[in-house]
């Protein structure tokens, strides 16, 4: 049964009626189209009996939910937590302390990685989940029908799954490796949040002199200021493309910008000064390390070389490469190997990764170079 929770009143009865559950499943509905932040429209908590369907536009008071929410004494049950625990945070100041996410438990119990909800619904129990209200206006009031069922069906098969899933993880001994990742989870919602490394993913940053460099990273920086500050997308704001072109030239007045890619002239109406002022200031920052230059074709037959050997370890332990490694893992491994650098990612040096992975990339490293 469903219940529709759009007052304060109604807030404190469910409240009361939760306190001693130890497990409870949680969903979201936002928005995140044209917006920075994301705009939380609705909470959904169910026991595993009952649902509730919380109404953040109607309510005022969020100290109890938020007290229900980061108890140390409940484990909640999620789907694909990330954007769930920073919307909590960013709009409700919510931090949930434990989490149970069936998505990362059905990758290391191998019934499937990074499978969406409905996917692993239908994998795990041959049911179909309607998922056509997934991009509609949760914002609205009031919600249709089919809204109402399709956010009540996205706690409903929750408890189900962690019953399975957490049952699976223990027959294969492989409970460490989930609290392992669910706390990696943490790590990446938190670093999020820092974004003075955004400069390090505009593809071609790679080819910048140590002067555009520097001011690539600068132009990205107050980007990402002032989309959180106008609550815009970034590319709402400058597009990728356009710092990077600015980079290049070094533009030292208005009329320069008119040239540079995708600056239309609104853009510069409304941001120009702002980004000469970004080129000026740039010129008093510290120089940077430049980026690394793609792989040659011998350094790629390396890469493949160890991708081949770990995707063997994954196929003999049953376990989905993506949970054993990344591209980006074995390329700073690699790139510090050539450069006589010890390096290694963090999850490769502790953990259950360190005894299982680092050993056979160890082994390829010596056999390959």
């Amino acid at each position: 049964m469903a219940h529709w929770i759009d007052s304060d009143e109604k807030l404190t009865g469910m409240l009361d009626t939760l306190r001693d559950s130890a497990l409870l499943a949680v969903d979201t509905e936002f928005i995140r189209t044209n917006t920075f932040h994301p705009k939380i429209a609705l909470i959904q908590i169910s026991d595993g009996i009952d649902c509730w369907l919380v109404d953040v536009l109607g309510l005022k008071n969020f100290d109890g939910l938020k007290l229900l929410l980061e108890s140390p004494d409940k484990t909640l049950i999620f789907h694909a937590c990330a954007e769930d625990l920073e919307v909590l945070e960013y709009a409700l100041g919510i931090k949930p302390t434990t989490i149970f996410d069936t998505q990362i438990a059905a990758g290391i119990a191998n019934v499937g990685y990074s499978m969406g909800y409905a996917r692993l619904v239908k994998a795990v129990f041959d049911v179909e989940l309607d998922k056509e209200e997934t991009r509609s206006d949760w914002l609205a009031r009031p919600l249709s029908s089919r809204q109402l069922e399709y956010a009540a069906a996205d706690v409903f098969y929750l408890h189900k799954l962690h019953e399975l899933l957490a049952q699976s993880l223990k027959e294969q001994g492989r409970e460490g490796w989930f609290e392992e990742e669910s706390l990696a989870v943490y790590a990446m919602v938190a670093g999020r949040k820092n974004s003075d490394d955004y400069y390090m993913r505009i593809k071609s940053a790679w080819k910048l002199d140590p002067a555009a460099l520097k001011l690539l990273k600068r132009l990205c920086i107050w980007r990402e200021r002032t989309a959180r500050d106008r609550n815009k997308p970034r590319g709402h704001i400058v597009k990728d493309n356009s710092l990077l072109d600015i980079a290049r030239r070094h533009p030292s007045a208005l009329h320069q910008l008119a040239g540079i890619d995708d600056l239309h002239p609104g853009l510069i109406k409304r941001y120009g000064v702002d980004l000469l002022e970004q080129v000026i200031a740039s010129s008093d920052d510290l120089v940077i390390d430049p980026l690394p230059e793609p792989l040659t074709k011998a350094e790629v037959a390396i890469l493949k070389a160890i991708r081949d050997e770990l995707i063997a370890l994954a196929e003999a332990t049953l376990i989905p490469q993506e949970f054993l490694f990344s591209k980006k893992d074995i390329e700073l491994i690699l790139r510090g190997a050539i450069a006589g650098r010890d390096e290694w990612p963090h999850r490769f040096i502790t953990g259950w990764r360190e005894s299982l992975v680092t050993p056979i990339v160890k082994k390829a490293l010596r056999e390959q170079m």
